[in-house]
């Protein structure tokens, strides 16, 4: 079997071009090579540009090395967008986005440094995503908003939620008979692993990840409102804050579901338009196993950011109105 690596190069001239094929001299340190595209007429046919920068894959043959255009490089504008980002939080932001921005750093520090490896060891999904989160939540939580009352409980309804979400996608991941399998890189993961890692536990780990972002802007504007409404009327009782707070809250749950459920069906539309057009009835539609894995995610999901709201608001008002917790 061939010795394959990976090389990036540059081009520098079209030798050859046509409809669907292209002849091309790739610069690939201080030597060039002649590499075509488009030989075996993929349906998915890339045209390049002079000056284009490219991924190559390198095959160590008895003939000599033969490289094969695996696809652009694009470091370059994804480094542009990244500092259009970094820029747009801080100026927007200022102090309080540069630690937002440290608890992203903290974030990927987490997923690249714990989560990832150990899951690529063959560690429990599930176990990981959870210990993951355990450290992720304080500790982004308290580099973006500081130290206090109304971050403690965010965190608190946080975890509350993530449990209460784990248990659901739980139960309905078993109940639908999920297995994990639903999409190429899950069988290629599979295969390259060695049956090593669980797909079903990876799905669920998905879940709880996934839904730890949307739960820190939930959680903590619902403390917040708590906390403002007591400073402005200090009068207010544990049902007045609840109450007051939850008609604030209802706009919440809606955006966030709706957002949430936007946020899935945009990352299936090329899935979805599959089945557009398919004379299926749509409770056998939704019954395949890569359908069904997208609705559980995003009811699992909305149902977890639902309840947080309440959760959050009920610890909020318990603590803005006990005279001990809230530290008069």
């Amino acid at each position: 079997m061939a010795n394959i690596t990976t090389v990036e190069g540059k081009i520098v001239k079209i030798i050859e071009e046509s409809d669907q094929y292209q002849k091309l001299q790739i610069q690939i340190g201080q030597k060039t090579v002649k590499v075509e595209n488009g030989k075996n007429q993929e349906a998915n046919f890339r045209p390049y540009r002079l000056n284009d920068k490219v991924i190559l894959k390198q095959a160590q043959t008895p003939s000599g090395p033969r490289y094969f255009i695996s696809d652009y490089l694009r470091q370059e504008p994804l480094l542009v967008l990244f500092l259009l980002f970094v820029v747009t939080v801080v100026l927007v932001a200022k102090k309080r986005g540069v630690a937002s921005l440290l608890g992203l750093l903290t974030s990927f520090a987490v997923i690249f440094g714990y989560i990832l490896p150990n899951l690529a060891s063959g560690q429990n999904p599930v176990n990981v995503a959870i210990a993951g989160a355990l450290v992720i939540v304080p500790a982004t939580f308290f580099l973006s908003h500081g130290l206090n009352r109304k971050t403690v409980i965010a965190i608190i309804a946080t975890f509350i939620a993530l449990f209460v979400t784990g248990v659901l996608a739980a139960l309905f991941v078993e109940l639908a008979r999920l297995t994990g399998f639903s999409s190429d890189e899950a069988a290629f993961l599979h295969l390259a692993q060695k049956g090593a890692i669980s797909m079903k536990g990876l799905l669920l780990a998905g879940i709880i990840i996934g839904v730890l972002g949307v739960l820190d802007d939930v959680t903590i504007s619902q403390a917040a409102i708590v906390f403002q409404l007591k400073k402005t009327d200090p009068s207010l009782s544990f049902s007045q804050l609840v109450k007051k707070t939850m008609e604030i809250g209802h706009d919440h749950i809606s955006s966030m579901v709706n957002t949430l459920v936007l946020v899935y069906t945009g990352a299936s539309l090329p899935l979805l338009l599959l089945f557009i057009n398919n004379p299926q009835p749509l409770g056998q539609l939704v019954s395949y196993e890569m359908i069904a894995e997208e609705v559980i995610r995003t009811l699992v999901s909305s149902i977890g950011l639902i309840i947080s709201v309440p959760i959050t608001t009920a610890l909020a008002a318990y603590t803005a109105t006990n005279s001990y917790l809230s530290g008069k």
